[in-house]
Order: C-alpha cells, then structure tokens, then sequence
C-alpha cells in the first residue's frame, strides 16, 4: 500500500453513500461527457443524438443502502487525500498557463445519485460531470474491475482512476473540453477518434499526478505497476472482447489496453504537460 500519510493535502468530498438511490427520470443531458459514456458502455451500438440524451433511469424497486457511514471513514481521507494532491499539482500547473484553478467536487455514492449531468448510477461508473465540475464515484466499481475484468486492484490502480476523472475537470479548466465538444458537434464522424484522445489525455495527465508525488516517497516502483494494471483493464479492446467476445476499433472511445498504459506512462515519466497532447501525437 502507498504511504498516504506523506500527503497533507486535502479536497472537497461529499460522502452520499448513506443516501439511499435517487431516482430521477427525463431530465434531459447537455453534458456531452455523459453522451460518450453511453457509447462507451454500449460499445458504440446505441445511437443517441447529443441533443436529446437523457439520464438513464434508475430502477425504482432498488434496495435501500442499509450501510451507514457516519462520520469520515479511510475510504473518504484516501479519496479526499488523492483529491488534494491533484489540485496541488494542477495549480502550479495552471498558474504556468497563466490561468486560475478551481478545484472539482468528489462525491461518494452506492447506487444512483443526482448529479448535475442527470442521474450519476455505479453503472456507468467513476465519471466526472462538466456541468457541476464535481466527480461521482461508487468505489465498489473497483471490486468489479477486479472480479468481472481480472485487473489486479489496489489502492494506487483507485488513485490512477480517481486523477484521470481530476484530469477530465482539468480539461475543462484549460478549455481542452469546449473545444473538442465543438469539434464533435461540426464533424460526428470524428466523435470517437476525438474521445479517444481525450480519454489518452486524462490517462498521460493521471500519469503526470503520479509523477508529482514520486519524490516524496509516496508509491514505490512496483506500486506504479497496479496504476497501469488498471490503465490496461479499462481498454476499450478488452472490455470489448470481454462483453462481446469480439473486438471492433471502429467503436472505442476511451483507446485500447496499450494506448493507455501508453500516455499514463508517457504523463509519469515526463512530468510535463506538454508531453501530454494527444490531439497532435497520437
């Protein structure tokens, strides 16, 4: 495990996981993260115009979360201690750019909660909401990537998720996001290819996360591995030869298993920002 304890730094968690599932219907998604998780998730079968996308529901026969979570547990420090390295790093970043920071909102939840893109469910897993710049996480995504998909788990391989979706708010604070949402709504044609290389630039900035926290004696050598472990098992290529036995590049929207341990390793081993444009490297 990573000796946490070397960060002191702190960011905004809101722990729902006491809440039991909200159920929202109809509201309507102009957040086109949300239109590419659905492509994602369906492997690109599911065509959905951007203009009339809506949260997917939630079953209103859902159990009721009966675990409790009073006060702040390890899970919520280890979130909001991964959390607040990220920022530390994105605002000296940023501040290079000349540009201000403003640090995202993680929220904890099981199930399904209201987010400001819809309905944020554990189907869709860890996400992150352009329209509330807040992150949603169900953690227990973490034990089906472990026992439906055969990664290899860990602290760090949750803290390499956690700093891709801090990554995705940094897009948006940069103004990566705006630009290539524009370009998808002149061309559909080049939507995946241009998620793709948004998702590879998520992935080379978690890597950059990783190698700001290197010299302090955070993660050791071998603890990288479990980073890039799950980097692999998140492959488009993988789920989709897991799902459909069969895989079609045609659909990917976040790059295959080798694209990004690729940019992760290319963001941890460079440490620069510049290293990370995957719009003119690819």
């Amino acid at each position: 495990m990573a000796d946490w304890g070397k960060i002191s730094s702190r960011g905004n968690v809101e722990d729902r996981r006491s809440m039991g599932p909200a159920v929202v219907g109809g509201i309507s998604i102009t957040g086109v993260i949300l239109y590419m998780l659905v492509n994602y998730l369906t492997n690109g079968q599911v065509n959905i115009p951007l203009d009339e996308l809506e949260s997917i529901p939630v079953d209103q026969q859902q159990s009721q979360n009966t675990e409790i979570f009073d006060g702040e547990d390890d899970y919520e420090v280890f979130a909001s201690t991964v959390l607040g390295s990220n920022n530390d790093m994105w605002v000296n970043i940023l501040k290079n750019e000349n540009k201000s920071y403003t640090p995202p909102k993680l929220v904890l939840f099981r199930e399904a909660t209201e987010s400001g893109c819809g309905t944020a469910t554990s189907q869709i897993g860890p996400h992150y909401c352009t329209l509330d710049h807040t992150i949603y996480l169900d953690e227990t995504f973490f034990d089906k990537l472990v026992d439906q998909y055969g990664a290899k788990g860990g602290d760090v391989a949750e803290a390499y998720i956690i700093s891709h979706e801090v990554g995705h708010h940094a897009q948006s604070e940069l103004g990566i996001t705006d630009v290539v949402m524009e370009k998808m709504q002149q061309n559909g044609n080049d939507a995946n290819e241009l998620s793709v290389k948004l998702e590879l630039q998520a992935d080379c900035f978690s890597g950059l996360w990783a190698n700001s926290i290197r010299d302090i004696g955070v993660l050791s050598p071998g603890e990288i591995s479990e980073a890039m472990d799950a980097a692999a098992t998140v492959g488009d290529d993988r789920i989709q030869e897991k799902a459909n036995g069969r895989i079609n590049p045609e659909n990917w929207t976040h790059g295959s298993s080798e694209q990004r341990v690729f940019w992760f390793t290319k963001g941890y081993e460079s440490g620069s920002l510049s290293s990370c444009d995957t719009f003119n490297q690819y």
